[in-house]
């Protein structure tokens, strides 16, 4: 059991309170203008800690606080999963598998917009079914990204089809972390709540394909497609086992890390085995104090994600000590009279707590109690509570270019080269599903779709 801790206190008040984040948003907004790579974000954040110190007037309580947020569960589940799936991408990749399947991909003529449609469709089966937003990224994106890039589609709407399935994932499927924690908070029936968040998910995601099939660009004359032809190798296809063996392991409801784990091992033995692999290009102590190899050249790769998630955790932690959560909470909270007034709040309390905690499951949580209480009294049923705490987590926790959804998408883009790199600032505006779902979370409170009066169960 998680013990809160000494709350924080920070000299002027709400404004030095709000001082770090106001920080870390300028500078991730100059770092996104300015098409920076994940180290952009990592500098934001890192200003923020340090700029907080200058505000806190107990020094001690404020280092307690960022050790905190670095001992969330989360935390280490992330960035272990980063490093793992960084290792697992790289067999892939290095095994030439990625450019077998992309000749194939030109062969067939399904190139292009379609590509990229098809891989939302293919991450949002993946994504509902595993029920983990982030664990999908590590299975999609080392091979559809690559192959849709190298057969013509630009990289930041392969990014953006891949993250938008993913957010459908998180938003629909039944065994989600997200779906679990607002039907548990808001005490309603889980099948129930699947069923009626269809109504808001479907026409989303319907949209999303449309816009995909619409408006994704293509890459003129697709310069990787004739190397990708010649660079074909049938035998390096046994490399799949590795997605195999980790899409297999989350169907089975393992834990993320080991299933990853698992798909390392299934894919070094498969490499050696067949010879797409020796024990040296795994591996290799070269002299000079130097180590070489696919397995170490990905985990150093990792360097800037994880400093990065050492950061927002951490600030994250500051955050969550110093009351923010139950001020931006209590203030909305004034404004819910009537049910559609207590709606918006809903909506503008999790959106902003979802952006700021970058996890959407510890947002619903923290205002499962707040939402319970104003819903009951401006008479929202609990399966429409539900629906948009949940839909709203996955708007703006999807679209804030901080979030591992947008960062560990670009740092897996960028593990292919310059040409296939993705910013994260980039990655908001091609998430078609999150930006579709921003629109009908928008209508549902204005117009009252999918508003039950007086009933309770639908």
């Amino acid at each position: 059991m998680e013990q809160k801790g000494q709350r924080i206190e920070f000299r002027f008040g709400k404004l030095g309170k709000l001082a770090p984040l106001i920080v870390a948003a300028a500078m991730i907004l100059w770092a996104a203008f300015s098409q920076s790579n994940v180290n952009g974000y990592v500098l934001a954040f890192f200003a923020a800690l340090v700029t907080g110190v200058l505000f806190v007037k107990d020094e001690k309580a404020y280092g307690e606080a960022l050790v905190y947020g670095l001992s969330k569960p989360m935390f280490g589940v992330i960035v272990m999963a980063v490093m793992l799936a960084a290792v697992s991408g790289k067999l892939i990749s290095a095994s030439g598998a990625v450019q077998t399947i992309a000749a194939y991909v030109v062969a067939a003529g399904f190139t292009g917009k379609l590509f990229v449609a098809a891989s939302f469709l293919i991450t949002c089966l993946l994504a509902f079914a595993t029920g983990t937003s982030v664990g999908t990224y590590f299975v999609v994106i080392p091979i559809l990204f690559p192959v849709g890039v190298m057969t013509g589609a630009a990289p930041e709407f392969m990014i953006g089809a891949i993250v938008s399935g993913a957010a459908f994932g998180d938003n629909l499927g039944p065994i989600s972390d997200t779906t679990i924690a607002s039907s548990a908070t808001q005490h309603a029936d889980l099948g129930i709540v699947v069923k009626t968040r269809m109504r808001y998910s479907l026409p989303a995601a319907a949209g999303a394909l449309v816009l995909f099939l619409l408006f994704s660009k293509t890459m003129d004359g697709g310069a990787a497609v004739p190397a990708a032809e010649g660079a074909a190798n049938p035998a390096s296809l046994v490399m799949l086992a590795v997605p195999a063996v980790i899409i297999l392991l989350c169907l089975m409801r393992k834990h993320l890390i080991t299933a990853l784990s698992w798909g390392i091992l299934a894919g070094i033995v498969v490499g050696l085995l067949f010879g797409i692999y020796t024990l040296e290009g795994l591996i290799s102590f070269p002299g000079g104090f130097a180590v070489s190899g696919v397995i170490i050249e990905a985990i150093t790769g990792t360097a800037g994600t994880v400093a990065m998630l050492i950061a927002v955790f951490a600030l994250l932690g500051v955050v969550e000590r110093s009351g923010l959560f139950e001020d931006v909470g209590v203030f909305l909270a004034r404004f819910a009279k009537s049910e559609r007034s207590a709606e918006t709040a809903i909506v503008l309390s999790a959106g902003i707590l979802s952006m700021v905690t970058g996890v959407i499951s510890v947002a619903i949580v923290a205002l499962g109690d707040l939402v319970n209480e104003i819903g009951e009294k401006a008479g929202v049923n609990r399966y429409r509570r539900a629906n948009l705490l949940d839909c709203t987590g996955c708007v703006f926790c999807f679209l804030a270019p901080w979030t591992v959804h947008c960062v560990i998408p670009a740092q897996q883009s960028a593990q292919f080269g310059e040409g296939f790199a993705v910013a994260p600032g980039a990655i908001p505006f091609v998430n078609f599903y999150s930006l579709c779902m921003l629109v009908i979370l928008a209508v549902s409170v204005i117009t009252g779709y999918g508003r039950k009066q007086g009933s309770d169960k639908v």
